[in-house]
């Protein structure tokens, strides 16, 4: 604002300084001196009439000058007006112009910005003009934009870092859950039906449920588990078999020497997932073996049970579907789901055939 107070100073100062140009010294009168004359030589006529035009014509050229000189001062003064008031149409403009460029227009901005936030829009920057008196202001502003669109980013991967590990726990210890089942329905067999034993059958069914259940409603909501594909060894593959096949039905196998890539845990989960069903629906053993396909690892798991309807081949790895002999047995119809899904953010792939018994095959890249 001091440019403003400048300007309207500046102003008053040269209209202060111009004024005196603009009006004569006095006021126009009559010359005494050339009227006296013109009466004297008009009284030194003979002639009446020759006088009369004398005088008349001395007078009437003073008339004129004096009205030449009146003119005079009124266009000067007129001027002057003209001026002040062209000068202070442009120094309003001025200052109009000065203060929607330096105030109106970026307390607009700034409206438009607090709006936009408060509708939770903290994508776009708040540009900023640095030579703005209000550009210090403008800055602040834009880092709480950044900072509240950091905040809230945080928020956002901290909470898919939660539902991660709810999936991940949740689906994780349904293995351990139907390994209490298998033990104490193994120990029934043997020793005969006790109330303890079905109590702990009954529990062991309940807690699967709960478990499907919850990891059901976290995995819709978060619609994909984190995949961190890294390199591994054959062999680590081999001992992830092993360690999942808490029933012993797994032949004897042997992996050839390769590194492959895959996450541990997630691959980890998928063998759980093709031998808890070889398990549930197939209880056969499994013959496990591999080859290599170009430049992939094929690891082919397979069970010698009745394996799967044509029809219904093509959908038992969607989500929540069950095929036509799952009826009384637990389930929510997620584990060839997610193992397909894992093995394709591994960069792989996992196929399936209904030939004598279900043969899954998991393509992983070397």
């Amino acid at each position: 604002m001091k440019k403003a107070f400048a300007a309207v100073l500046l102003l008053a100062s040269a209209l202060a300084v111009l004024w005196p140009l603009f009006q004569s010294d006095e006021t126009p009168v009559a010359d005494r001196a050339a009227v006296n004359d013109a009466v004297v030589t008009a009284l030194q006529e003979t002639d009446l009439t020759e006088a009369t035009s004398l005088l008349t014509e001395r007078l009437t050229r003073e008339a004129e000058r004096l009205d030449a000189a009146r003119e005079s001062r009124e266009r000067r003064v007129l001027l002057f007006l003209c001026a002040y008031i062209g000068a202070l149409l442009l120094t309003c403009a001025w200052l109009f112009i000065y203060c929607e460029r330096s105030v109106l227009r970026p307390f607009r901005k700034l409206e438009r910005f607090a709006s936009r936030v408060a509708q939770g829009d903290l994508d776009f920057p708040l540009e900023m003009d640095r030579q703005n008196r209000f550009g210090a202001f403008s800055e602040s502003f834009d880092l709480m934009r950044e900072q509240l669109a950091a905040a809230r980013e945080n928020e956002r991967l901290a909470d898919i870092s939660k539902k991660e590990l709810v999936a991940s726990l949740s689906h994780d210890v349904k293995t351990p859950v139907s390994s209490i089942k298998a033990i104490a329905e193994l120990y029934q067999a043997r020793h005969g039906e006790t109330v303890e034993m079905s109590a702990i059958i009954t529990k062991a069914d309940q807690i699967d449920l709960l478990i499907s259940n919850m990891f059901s409603a976290t995995l819709e909501e978060l619609k994909q588990l984190k995949v961190s594909p890294e390199e591994i060894a054959s062999a680590e593959v081999g001992e992830i078999i092993r360690a999942s096949d808490y029933e012993r039905k797994v032949r004897p196998f042997s992996l050839p020497e390769c590194v492959v890539t895959a996450d541990r845990l997630r691959l980890r989960q998928v063998i759980d997932n093709i031998l808890g069903n070889a398990y549930k629906y197939a209880g056969t053993d499994i013959e496990v073996s591999a080859r290599f396909e170009g430049k992939t690892l094929a690891l082919c798991l397979r069970d010698f049970g009745s394996g799967v309807p044509a029809e219904e081949l093509p959908l038992i790895s969607g989500k929540f579907f069950r095929g036509g002999n799952a009826e009384g047995k637990n389930g929510s119809g997620l584990g060839l789901y997610l193992a397909e899904y894992f093995v394709s953010q591994m960069g792989g792939e996992l196929t399936l055939e209904s030939n004598g018994g279900l043969f899954v095959t998991i393509r992983l890249k070397i």
